[in-house]
């Protein structure tokens, strides 16, 4: 009996021990899911689960994913990831690029840029959709590469100054930009449109392209209302709900045939990219005007929904440590 109960406090033991042994173990690995100290998470090739979404899913399974680079419309072209949208805008004097998202794909989008038959040191100015690191990280890394100026919208400046790159150094800003401001370089021109409620300083791009001797407006969302927004209550912004109306307001003045945006599941990258490679000659798919007002009506939609939803809820139970609703 005496050796049962050894036996017995020996298994305990050991089994303790596999325990935290396991725990240590898979520390690193939440880390690399964004926590501080792991490695950031790893740039992949584009999934064929990904690629074959249609109409594309808002999720953010890896937003280091890859996808092939393609011409949008006139000199506009597509050079981001499969979640995360870039913009190349190519003129006789360099080009424009809005959107750097994230270290680990720069050197994805080097390699796209450059399949396209440009120069990635040809990169004048790097512009943003709005401040946060899935979109501004390789900012400082872009800019070393080309030597390229930053321009940001003045109401995003904190928030682009927080995105530290990964050697510390600070972000680098070169110019701020406000509402209807316009920048230029070798003919094409595109207009900051201030359109508050993702970001502070969340930033909408027009421009006019021409393509096959037909004038086009391309209009690049700047962000989206996100599911789980707290539009009612919310101590933070109270005013917020009406916030975003007047940007859903702003949207519905742009004139848009093309409409693409800072994440691809705006406007089904996947899907639309999918029927462009399998009808190569047919009407140019990124030509949606139809989809832009959908975009619009959609938001408007979820915007009414969360309202009704948080009204009806009523206040949220204070957090921890006896704050407010948050």
């Amino acid at each position: 009996m005496k050796a049962l109960r050894w036996l017995f406090l020996l298994v305990l033991v050991l089994s303790t021990t596999l325990a935290v042994i396991m725990l240590l173990v898979q520390a690193p690995a939440q880390a690399q899911d964004g926590g501080r100290g792991g490695p950031p998470p790893q740039a992949v090739p584009l999934s064929q689960e990904v690629a074959n979404e249609d109409p594309q899913t808002a999720t953010m399974r890896n937003d280091r994913m890859d996808f092939p680079p393609f011409k949008i419309i006139g000199n506009l072209y597509y050079v981001g990831t499969a979640l995360c949208g870039s913009y190349l805008m190519t003129t006789p004097m360099g080009n424009i690029l809005i959107n750097t998202n994230f270290e680990e794909t720069v050197p994805f989008m080097k390699k796209n840029i450059e399949s396209l038959g440009f120069k990635f040191e040809d990169t004048k100015i790097i512009l943003a959709s709005h401040g946060h690191p899935d979109h501004q990280t390789g900012d400082a890394m872009v800019k070393q590469m080309t030597g390229a100026m930053t321009e940001f919208m003045a109401e995003d400046i904190p928030a682009i100054k927080n995105i530290k790159p990964r050697d510390g150094k600070e972000h680098p800003i070169d110019k701020v930009l406000h509402d209807g401001d316009v920048v230029t370089l070798g003919g094409t021109s595109l207009t900051a449109h201030l359109n508050p409620g993702h970001t502070l300083g969340c930033t909408t791009w027009t421009l006019p392209v021409t393509d096959a001797g037909r004038r086009y407006n391309v209009t690049i969302i700047c962000g989206g209302l996100q599911e789980n927004t707290r539009l009612v209550y919310n101590q933070a912004q109270p005013e917020i709900a009406q916030v975003w109306q007047s940007t859903i307001d702003k949207w519905k003045t742009y004139p848009t045939d093309v409409f693409v945006g800072a994440h691809t599941w705006f406007f089904n990258l996947t899907g639309k990219y999918k029927k462009m490679q399998n009808n190569p000659k047919g009407p140019n798919v990124w030509i949606d005007p139809n989809g832009y007002k959908k975009y619009i009506a959609d938001t408007q939609a979820l915007r009414d929904k969360l309202i009704a939803e948080q009204t009806a809820a009523g206040p949220p139970a204070p957090r921890g440590g006896g704050r407010g609703p948050q």
